[in-house]
């Protein structure tokens, strides 16, 4: 029998109904796509009463495909410009701003930022839909330049805007929570000795929440690496030029048929994500 009394049987009794719904909902599914991943498994036709291993021409196939190599590079700037560093950035900002507003203002602040978040991707979608649309939307009537397809001429600088709107909500709150844990005494320390704004985040402030900055940082790397939602905007046009990983795969596997070739990109995808998360594992280790 374990230290809390409950002897094994029980305690696995008590985690088995977790266990199997991981099993079934995560660990079944991955699997099967790491399988199909290595055959020609089609939606319709012969491969998909009797699909072939292949093994690994698949992935070799959308390393030198060209539309991949475009969706990772789409990818990575929509993680970095969107995520790791406007998330951030205005996550901290926000939380840095309210720290010594009045209550009321500050609740109020966080509500907005928060309902942008809890708010379903298909609603929100739609509302950016309305927002930069052509002729009707309500970005160009404002500029006065109603004429202006904000989504076809500027795909990825609607879709960064919208993401960094959209996700702001949880950085804030999590640096929120951080910087709680800064001894005041320290800021004003720095306050009195001089410092600068930029200074005191830098020397004072960053010290205390360095772990903080990489555990948001992966967390929301790994979400917007993921994020299917820029189909709802763009749905990967025009001619490509906003087709992220997530959409390119869809589009291979449901509109194309072809769910080998795109189970293969998900396993590379898959692949990117555990390095990325090493990556920022290994600097935590170094913090600690």
């Amino acid at each position: 029998m374990d230290s809390s009394g409950l002897g094994v049987r029980r305690a696995l009794g008590f985690v088995a109904p977790a266990l199997v719904l991981i099993g079934v909902f995560l660990v079944f599914p991955a699997l099967w796509t790491l399988y199909i991943g290595i055959t020609n498994y089609q939606l319709t036709g012969p491969a998909a009463a009797n699909p072939r291993i292949v093994g690994l021409d698949n992935v070799v196939e959308a390393v030198r495909d060209p539309l991949f190599t475009n969706s990772v590079w789409l990818t990575a700037l929509f993680v970095l410009f969107s995520a790791v560093l406007g998330q951030n950035a205005l996550g901290f900002g926000l939380a840095w701003l309210l720290r010594n507003v009045r209550p009321w203002l500050r609740r109020t602040v966080e509500g907005f930022v928060l309902l942008s978040w809890i708010l379903p991707g298909t609603v929100v979608a739609y509302l950016w839909f309305a927002v930069l649309s052509r002729d009707t939307g309500t970005l160009g009537l404002l500029l006065g330049s109603p004429e202006t397809a904000w989504l076809v001429q500027y795909p990825m600088t609607s879709l960064i805007i919208f993401n960094v709107w959209r996700g702001t909500a949880f950085s804030m709150l999590l640096y929120t929570s951080a910087l709680a844990a800064v001894p005041p005494s320290q800021i004003e320390t720095a306050r009195l000795m001089g410092a600068s704004g930029w200074q005191t985040v830098r020397d004072v402030v960053f010290p205390h929440i360095r772990g903080h900055v990489l555990t948001n940082t992966l967390l929301i790397s790994l979400w917007t690496a993921n994020d299917f939602t820029p189909f709802l905007l763009t749905a990967g046009g025009p001619n490509h030029q906003s087709e992220v990983l997530p959409v390119l795969i869809y589009r291979q596997a449901l509109e194309g048929g072809q769910l080998g070739y795109a189970s293969a990109m998900s396993m590379l995808l898959l692949v990117g994500n555990l390095a990325v998360a090493l990556v920022y594992v290994r600097l935590l280790r170094r913090r600690a």
